[in-house]
């Protein structure tokens, strides 16, 4: 929180900062929901979120958050370019989603609810037990919330901010960012909730290719999180389903999961911290991460600028879709 506020502080002539909500803790004192913009406000501009913390024990999904807007409010005060990639599209920031549940240092909010299980979607396929979201007690790991019960603050705080400064426009792109699974960094689209393709597959595969078309040495994995496990109430998937109500704009939320395995492959003694399961502890690999997820930001807020010179069209949709089956979904049943 206070790295999040000395970059508002930094940045207050050039940043759009308003607390959206407030989250209760147990010492009474409220913390704030941060939503920082900067760039073009009209509604016909494509734009990008930038999300972390949704999970309060993965902190450099944070870090990158927001050393990436403090990468922008660096560049300005010095960067032409970046100011004329300002006048054609528009940054939307919520870099510390779940602070309660960072400063309990838990996966959840103090309420005990995992926000990424929050949403009001079920699955109607088989999920893992426990994982794919529970609604037992909160005193278990992954606990939806009750089945009655109105979202959580926090998720009706990421939710309204997307549906006012994402879901508007003609195209929009969000990357939340996260860690924990796996060796290798990967890139999660919808859905988790369903293996059924979603209706921007081609988009999402256009997209793969231009960035590994741009970089050709590159540590990341495109792929739907439905190929790994499948979860009830993800919050992207119900706001993508949500903007499929306007059908002739395109929200494309892609999911950044960090794998913290290697972290703890490479220094075995990160398992005897909770956040060493999460996080790079030693302070080199924290910066070679920062380096390395930065670069990726900012090729999909230029992409995001840029989106009307790869995003397919016509006959050329129609391939970029038939090659995302061949690739993602192999086995799916032709038409």
């Amino acid at each position: 929180m206070s790295a999040l506020e000395q970059v508002i502080e930094t940045g207050a002539s050039l940043l759009e900062t308003r607390i959206i909500q407030t989250v209760e803790t147990a010492s009474g004192t409220p913390l704030p929901l941060y939503a920082i913009a900067l760039g073009n406000p009209a509604p016909d501009v494509p734009a990008i979120g930038i999300f972390g913390g949704v999970h309060g024990l993965e902190r450099i999904g944070t870090t990158v958050a927001i050393a990436y807007l403090q990468y922008l409010v660096t560049r300005l005060q010095w960067d032409v370019t970046l100011h004329q990639q300002l006048e054609t599209m528009r940054f939307v920031f919520m870099p510390l989603i779940n602070p309660g549940g960072m400063l309990l240092g838990t996966r959840a909010n103090p309420n005990g609810v995992d926000l990424m299980r929050n949403a009001p979607l079920d699955s109607n396929e088989r999920v893992p037990m426990l994982v794919g979201g529970q609604r037992i007690s909160p005193r278990l790991p992954w606990y939806r919330g009750a089945s009655n019960g109105n979202m959580e603050t926090e998720s009706r705080a990421v939710c309204d901010l997307v549906a006012t400064d994402l879901l508007t426009r003609k195209f929009a792109l969000a990357v939340d960012c996260h860690s924990g699974f796996g060796v290798s960094d990967r890139l999660w689209f919808p859905y988790a909730h369903t293996r059924t393709p979603f209706s921007h597959l081609a988009e999402i595969h256009a997209l793969k290719d231009v960035f590994y078309r741009t970089h050709l040495h590159h540590p990341y994995i495109f792929e739907p999180q439905s190929s790994q496990y499948l979860t009830h109430g993800d919050l992207w998937d119900f706001l993508h389903l949500r903007a499929l109500e306007t059908p002739e704009r395109i929200f494309l939320p892609l999911t950044l999961e960090m794998g913290s395995w290697r972290w703890i492959k490479k220094n075995p003694r990160q398992l005897l911290s909770r956040h060493g399961m999460f996080n790079p502890l030693i302070a080199h690999r924290q910066q070679r991460v920062l380096r390395r997820h930065l670069s990726l930001l900012d090729f999909l807020s230029r992409a995001s600028c840029s989106y009307l010179k790869w995003l397919p069209q016509g006959e050329a949709r129609s391939d970029h879709h038939a090659r995302a089956m061949a690739h993602w979904y192999p086995s799916a049943p032709t038409a």
